[in-house]
């Protein structure tokens, strides 16, 4: 007979398992809450903890909330695309926010003289980018399209998703239908969802061509659900349109700087859109560039942050490793009327170092402000060029997609170079997820404020 126990639930790891204590080592738990009484089974024992399974909520968390999508939960066979769904969307925040901190502190021994509010919005429908597997399961007769299950590796049976545009939410039945008919149907493992300011569109990995009669399958399903169907022979660079007439469908839209940025699949957008307008407005409201003011953004991408800033200072330098999202920066500056304000480069800022520093400060004059925006993993070299340098500007703005790698820039800032952690705070990017995202600001240790 299994044997049950109860405990006191004591704190939360950022997947969504709860922290307990069994036999003097950290009981984990899926699904349990901090301050929740819960009957629970071992079912496995490991050096250093014990994994444990929720048999029932004794007593609940006032935080605990049902779950706003029928395929969230914990038990085999639930989807593994939210881990915090159960959790109140304050309490969500609250727990990354304390997260960052936690980490900023461990890394770097520092905490910020402040707290930024949280950079918040929608909770649902906000995915306007995923990538979802797509299996057809023989022994069941089902083809399902969706994000992997929680506990194992397969692709969940999702018939909906809370977190994706309704519009797309609703295409995945039918979704199923379309590729279960084609000829090439176990030979199209992804598909890829970009969903733009007036488009959306569906690429299909493909790894054999689609014949004659499966590619009308594909048109017909576009034109009835006006989507853009695109397809990915190979490597992300072979993605094409079916129709050439979609090849610029997708925008990303900046009303509050009259901004309008074009984008394909496969290049880098927030995938929060609306959450993005309100990142774009706080940094530039925290760089407050002057209009005799030059800016250096640091991984700019597409000019995401570059054509905004550009709109404030008097210049704004775009620095990207892409070759190819340096040219469509800077077609979207020309479109957007700041080719004259802004200037883009082509840089492996993996190898930043301070001679590439001193030589942009001797093109350009000086500048006054840093935008640093890079990919998870983080942007060590041009930290270290900041810490290295006798020529500060007078704020850096991070934001980050790695607490991880945030923490240890920030130790090399404030160690090396004497930088200030002025503020810090969340950026509520994908709710329900572990996924933290985030924002600092430095400042020179002589330049702080009282």
């Amino acid at each position: 007979m299994t044997d049950w126990f109860e405990t006191d639930v004591e704190s939360l790891k950022l997947d969504g398992k709860g922290i307990a204590q069994h036999g003097g080592k950290p009981l984990i738990i899926d699904g349990a809450l901090p301050g929740e009484r819960i009957r629970y089974e071992v079912v496995k024992s490991k050096p250093r903890n014990h994994i444990g399974r929720l048999i029932e909520l004794l007593q609940p968390s006032p935080q605990r909330v049902t779950p706003g999508c029928p395929h969230f939960g914990f038990a085999q066979g639930a989807c593994g695309g939210c881990s915090l769904q159960h959790l109140d969307a304050a309490a969500q925040l609250t727990l990354k926010q304390q997260a960052l901190e936690d980490m900023l502190w461990h890394a770097a021994k520092i905490r910020p003289k402040s707290l930024l509010p949280p950079v918040d919005g929608p909770i649902w429908g906000y995915r306007h980018r995923a990538r979802l597997s797509v299996r057809f399961v023989r022994c069941k007769g089902v083809q399902l399209i969706g994000f992997h299950e929680r506990v194992r590796g397969f692709v969940a049976d999702m018939q909906s998703c809370a977190v994706l545009p309704e519009r797309v939410s609703s295409l995945l039945m039918p979704l199923r239908e379309l590729v279960a008919g084609l000829s090439i149907r176990d030979r199209l493992p992804q598909l890829e969802v970009a969903v733009g300011a007036q488009a959306i569109v569906l690429v299909a990995r493909v790894l054999d061509p689609p014949t004659d009669a499966d590619r009308e399958a594909l048109l017909a399903f576009g034109r009835k659900h006006q989507v853009s169907m695109w397809l990915q022979p190979g490597n992300p660079q072979t993605i094409e349109p079916m129709l050439s007439a979609d090849a610029d469908c997708l925008t990303l839209e900046l009303p509050g700087f009259g901004i309008t940025l074009p984008f394909k699949p496969a290049d880098f957008t927030q995938v929060n859109h609306q959450l993005n307008r309100q990142l774009v407005s706080r940094v530039v409201e925290l760089l407050a560039p002057q209009p005799d003011e030059v800016v250096a953004d640091f991984f700019c991408g597409l000019g995401n942050f570059t054509l905004p800033l550009a709109t404030r200072a008097r210049q704004v330098i775009g620095l990207e490793g892409s070759d190819t999202l340096v040219a469509r920066a800077g077609q979207a500056a020309q479109q957007n009327s700041l080719a004259k304000k802004t200037a883009f480069f082509a840089r492996d800022l993996f190898k930043w170092a301070l001679d590439d520093w001193n030589q942009l400060l001797q093109i350009h004059g000086r500048i006054d402000h840093v935008l640093i925006d890079p990919p998870r993993a983080g942007a060590l070299a041009v930290a270290e060029s900041l810490a290295a340098t006798s020529t500060k500007p007078q704020r850096i703005v991070y934001v980050s997609c790695n607490p991880e790698t945030l923490a240890r820039d920030t130790a090399i800032l404030a160690q090396k170079g004497g930088w200030q952690l002025r503020a810090a705070g969340v950026v509520n990017m994908f709710p329900h997820t572990a996924h933290i995202e985030s924002l600092a600001v430095f400042e020179p240790a002589g330049l702080e404020k009282p």
